[in-house]
């Protein structure tokens, strides 16, 4: 089995209110409004683009297995979702986790466990105080 590893980081926002109930996204932009509802980390230093070429090969199967590990302050989360075929990479600043199976430019994993809504909420409290989120992100395929 082959494991490729990315990190992410990123920070809250006040404005983090995560209450999506089938996407979870960080994004580079360094603002969010109130419509942001799905976003969880902003100012992140990479995109879906900036992701290295041997993770975005290994993501883009349909076999593959994406394991998202969440970490701010002393909150840690692991979100499991599938990479996808169709997946392009295309997006400069989003990264987007859904429950669905519909993919686009910002889409890095489908068919994940965990929601921004689940999330729990002492994670999503320290964001809104704007505490720094490391993403450690692990493709796993055979």
């Amino acid at each position: 089995m082959t494991c490729i590893c990315e990190e992410i980081d990123a920070k809250g926002h006040p404005l983090v209110s995560a209450t999506h109930k089938t996407t979870f996204e960080i994004t580079k932009e360094s603002h969010l409004t109130v419509t942001g509802d799905c976003i969880i980390g902003i100012a992140a230093n990479k995109g879906m683009q900036d992701l290295n070429d041997e993770f975005q090969s290994a993501l883009a199967h349909d076999e593959a297995i994406l394991r998202t590990t969440l970490i701010c302050e002393e909150h840690e989360v692991i979100v499991t979702s599938r990479g996808s075929s169709t997946m392009s990479f295309a997006h400069a600043t989003d990264l987007v986790w859904r429950r669905s199976s519909f993919v686009c430019g910002r889409t890095i994993g489908i068919q994940s466990d965990i929601t921004a809504v689940l999330l729990p909420r002492d994670l999503i409290s320290a964001l809104k105080e704007e505490a720094r989120l490391s993403v450690y992100l692990e493709v796993m395929r055979s």
